[in-house]
């Protein structure tokens, strides 16, 4: 099953693609200087009753001169055999369609499902070996503890990835304190979205607990639970002190309508940049949205829709 956890730990490539440099220098592979990385349809399905699914694909264009190479990317939570098989698709089918080389990254947050994640997969018979897979892996072993909070604030996109592959770690809490007196010295937006990038990713484990202790900004992830939104529903602050339940009761309005808006604005903004073609009916549609559980679940497919009818799709029940 996805997990917000499993989501966080791949779309933070995806939305902070400066990541890649210091990454690569830890998988000891040479980084791109000063690449245009490009975010691609994660969607490798051919026939359609057999849906398959990356999580994340970059298109990296290096302005040396090398050449363009796609970044297939997996989140993996534990050890599944038949990812041997798919990962070998995935970079098959990515090869054949772009026509560009392939690398692919497994992210995994235990120790264990990383020492497997490495391979190589291999595919072969009668002592032959028709194909081999060998994923870069990223997991608790190469993936440093920044417990520093001057070197989480040079690298704040590192410093959270840190945060959410170290989250069952001794050293939780030292990583989470690091990053928040960095968030506290940066930008607004950065804050904003580093702040509910460990929210959601964390969820409800005892870092996320320690998480939403440590921070009070507003939600980049509408309608996930984050600590923003539970104000909103709870209440505004000062209807709360005073204890009268007409301004807890505006507050719960106010907080409600806020996190719609916000909700939709973010599913239609992020249609708007992929360039999904929007038409008056639908936009009005997803705007006039009174249903959080509806507009999260418009929001996960807006990451990988390519056409707007595809957002509204109701789920084909099982077969009895």
């Amino acid at each position: 099953m996805v997990t917000s956890r499993h989501e966080a730990s791949h779309r933070i490539f995806q939305e902070r693609p400066e990541i890649l440099g210091p990454v690569f220098g830890l998988l000891g592979v040479p980084p791109p200087a000063k690449a245009i990385v490009e975010v691609l349809t994660p969607d490798t399905t051919e026939i359609r009753p057999i849906e398959r699914r990356i999580d994340s694909v970059l298109r990296v264009e290096p302005s040396d001169g090398c050449d363009s190479f796609l970044l297939a990317i997996e989140a993996q939570g534990k050890r599944d055999a038949g990812k041997e098989a798919s990962w070998a698709y995935y970079v098959a089918y990515l090869q054949a369609k772009y026509e560009l080389p392939v690398l692919l990254l497994v992210i995994c947050q235990d120790r264990a499902t990383a020492r497997w994640a490495v391979g190589p997969f291999t595919c072969g018979a009668l002592g032959w070996t028709a194909l081999s897979t060998h994923p870069l892996v990223l997991g608790p072993e190469n993936v440093p503890v920044i417990t520093d909070p001057s070197v989480a604030a040079r690298d704040l996109a590192m410093a959270a990835f840190s945060a959410l592959t170290h989250g069952r770690s001794k050293d939780t809490g030292a990583i989470l304190d690091a990053l928040a007196r960095a968030l506290r010295a940066t930008d607004k937006k950065s804050a904003d979205y580093y702040s509910d990038l460990l929210d959601v990713g964390l969820g409800n484990t005892p870092a996320g607990a320690e998480w939403r202790e440590l921070m009070t900004f507003v939600s980049y992830f509408p309608g996930r639970g984050t600590l923003r939104e539970q104000a909103y529903f709870e209440g505004k602050a000062d209807g709360k002190a005073e204890g009268r339940a007409e301004g807890m009761a505006e507050g719960r309005a106010e907080g409600a309508a806020e996190a719609l808006a916000m909700a939709a604005g973010t599913v239609v903004r992020l249609l708007d940049r992929r360039l999904v073609p929007l038409p008056d009916d639908a936009r009005e549609r997803i705007t006039a949205c009174t249903d959080l559980d509806v507009l999260a679940r418009w929001l996960d497919r807006a990451f990988t829709v390519q056409r707007v009818d595809e957002l509204f799709a109701e789920a084909t029940p099982p077969t009895p």
